[in-house]
């Protein structure tokens, strides 16, 4: 399957569930996987979503601007995505992009 669809389907699928269910993001991270949020860095795939789930808002849609990706030296994908974060109840979208 082409590289550029399989990063398509699954930041599709990422986004949607970050948006639905956050938690539901834990199958989708290792023990080994590092989340950078605003300087601080969480390892693990129930640090990772206890910190996705913390956050101050309970209800957001995103909505993807740029897909980006190329191959990694171990068989996997780095991907790039940037776009705009709707939060309810807020007017303006904020600006947001993810590696």
């Amino acid at each position: 399957m082409d590289p550029d669809t399989v990063a398509k389907a699954f930041v599709e699928h990422y986004y949607r569930t970050f948006d639905a269910n956050r938690a539901g993001l834990a199958n989708l991270y290792q023990e080994g996987s590092m989340l950078t949020f605003e300087g601080q860095k969480i390892q693990g795939s129930q640090n990772i979503v206890a910190k996705l789930t913390s956050l101050p808002f309970q209800q957001c849609q995103h909505n993807i601007t740029t897909v980006d990706c190329q191959p990694s030296g171990a068989g996997g994908m780095l991907v790039f995505v940037s776009g705009t974060l709707q939060l309810a109840g807020e007017q303006h979208a904020l600006k947001f992009s993810q590696g």
